[in-house]
């Protein structure tokens, strides 16, 4: 004879896996995300045409060699301050409104150089700015 009642657990959910899974679907949606990024500098590439331009003169040539030392159409400047290059540039566009500028880095150069004689560039109000590349060659 069973004096003693049936004892019967009481059903339970475990929430340990549901809680691994919210946090794993949490760090999926971070990651598969896409950040806007923030510029300062607004770049309108401009669409290939096959005819020819019109140019205004010379082009502004703006050289960049591995020491950061910056050069406008062969003239090293003093120092690398943007005050310095706006002064540089604004000189010798002289009074062309939208001169070609063409930059050329060398490949070894920092970036920030690079992206202050673009931010200069946009400062003055030139829109015409291109960076010089030189081809990669094939080697068999």
């Amino acid at each position: 004879m069973n004096i003693h009642p049936a004892r019967y657990n009481q059903p339970e959910i475990n929430l340990t896996p549901l809680i691994d899974v919210v946090f794993l679907l949490l760090i999926f949606f971070m990651v598969s995300t896409s950040f806007t990024r923030e510029s300062a500098l607004k770049v309108d590439l401009p669409e290939a045409t096959t005819h020819s331009t019109e140019q205004q003169g010379a082009p502004l040539q703006v050289e960049i060699d591995k020491e950061d030392k910056i050069a406008i159409n062969g003239k090293r400047l003093i120092n690398n301050q943007p005050a310095t290059l706006m002064a540089a540039m604004k000189a010798a566009a002289g009074n062309r409104k939208q001169p070609q500028i063409i930059i050329s880095a060398d490949a070894k150069t920092d970036y920030q150089s690079i992206v202050t004689a673009m931010d200069v560039a946009q400062q003055l109000g030139f829109k015409r700015l291109s960076l010089a590349t030189a081809r990669q060659q094939n080697n068999p």
